[in-house]
């Protein structure tokens, strides 16, 4: 669009990956996780799925926020270096979804809501709603609440300024 305002692609990719090579991702990231977790001294369990078209790992246990950081940063970053252990084993870029210590799973919760409050304050209002910036796995959930609301959002900026904008009816 002309104004800069583009629309996620994590709200309209779709990938063909296999069950096989998605469970393969989660064992290859479980096997990784796993070393840095004795490398650093911290108990946690490795539990792996599939949700949807992505491998998806957690670690779970007591006392793992070192792994999560300010605003689940760390968490980020361990992220992008197992999808790249995972990489150099398969040779295919991973979507794997990594959560520590529920941090992702409450996160979800959280932007469901801001997205169905947004989407309700958008449609009330008749004036498009702009949110903070956001990651990609934030705006992909509050896209996906905005449009289980009815409405259409789009994003906007660059990183790491990109935000989710509602749109009205």
């Amino acid at each position: 669009m002309s104004d800069g305002t583009t629309v996620d692609t994590e709200t309209v990719e779709e990938t063909n990956v296999d069950l096989g090579q998605l469970e393969h991702e989660g064992e290859i990231a479980a096997d990784y996780l796993e070393g840095l977790l004795d490398i650093v001294d911290l108990d946690g369990d490795i539990d792996m799925d599939v949700e949807g078209d992505r491998a998806s790992v957690a670690i779970v246990g007591s006392d793992l926020r070192q792994l999560v950081g300010p605003e689940g940063e760390v968490l980020e970053a361990l992220q992008e270096l197992t999808r790249l252990a995972v990489y150099q084993v398969t040779r295919e870029r991973s979507r794997l979804m990594l959560d520590v210590g529920g941090f992702r799973a409450r996160r979800r919760e959280e932007l469901t809501e801001v997205g169905r409050q947004a989407a309700d304050e958008a449609k009330s209002s008749g004036v498009p709603v702009k949110l903070q910036p956001m990651t990609p796995f934030e705006r992909k959930i509050v896209h996906d609440a905005v449009a289980a609301a009815g409405l259409r959002s789009e994003s906007e900026g660059e990183e790491p300024d990109r935000r989710v904008v509602i749109l009205p009816v």
